[in-house]
């Protein structure tokens, strides 16, 4: 199987299919390429019609979203596992999932994933809104699942709604957003799991610069620490 994905540092999509990879613990060939760059579209054209990261290639089958991509290794190689066995809290991990897909927008726009950075910047009250909806998501989870009060997974157990969020865990880092403590908690239960140690201390080693991510004001401080809310 061959995963290609974008630069570590701002793929956030690449992430998501990337951890869920590793987490299922299935052999694969990363095919890293950098983003906006001539060779980024001649590469892709050859395999995926969106010409977009992350695409995987797993014999003669394609697959190119990143939800798509967790459904396909759920499905094929690990027998479901990545959703919750209790059908309430499928159904409901498989919506947060997809609303964290298909929503979020001005969060997105203005926070875009750069793992190397710690900035600032001015959200709108679009941003906050989307900002409060995931703190209230998160929180919600970690009152059910997070019986030690140390961080969990937001069903105990990983499932593809962690793969989902896992970017938005790194944004809410770089630009020091404000949450309550229990999403503090999930926060530090994805970062400081090996799987995404290994992406982070990966991206930090890049070079290349993508202006349009480079959002804020740098504040200098070392990057990926948990900050205190």
């Amino acid at each position: 199987m061959e995963l290609y994905i974008g630069n570590k540092n701002y793929s956030s999509w690449s992430l998501r299919a990337w951890l869920m990879l590793e987490k299922s613990e299935i052999k694969f060939d990363e095919i890293k390429l950098r983003l906006f760059t001539t060779d980024f579209y001649h590469q892709l054209e050859k395999i995926s019609p969106s010409l977009r990261v992350p695409v995987i290639v797993d014999g003669n089958i394609t697959v190119w979203d990143s939800l798509a991509i967790c459904e396909y290794i759920n499905d094929t190689y690990i027998s479901g596992t990545a959703w919750p066995k209790d059908p309430a809290q499928k159904a409901t991990a498989r919506s947060l999932a997809c609303e964290m897909h298909s929503g979020f927008n001005a969060l997105r726009n203005e926070l875009p994933m750069n793992i190397r950075a710690t900035r600032s910047i001015e959200l709108s009250k679009a941003a906050k809104q989307d900002i409060k909806r995931i703190d209230e998501l998160w929180s919600q989870q970690m009152a059910e699942f997070d019986l030690q009060h140390s961080g969990s997974w937001l069903f105990g157990e990983w499932s593809i709604a962690d793969m989902m969020f896992a970017p938005v865990v790194m944004r809410f880092n770089t630009y020091d957003i404000k949450i309550s403590n229990a999403s503090h908690r999930y926060m530090k239960h994805v970062i400081e799991s090996p799987e995404m140690q290994r992406w982070i201390a990966a991206a930090l080693k890049e070079t290349d610069i993508v202006d349009e991510d480079e959002a804020g004001i740098e504040l200098h401080t070392t990057p990926t620490a948990i900050h205190s809310t």
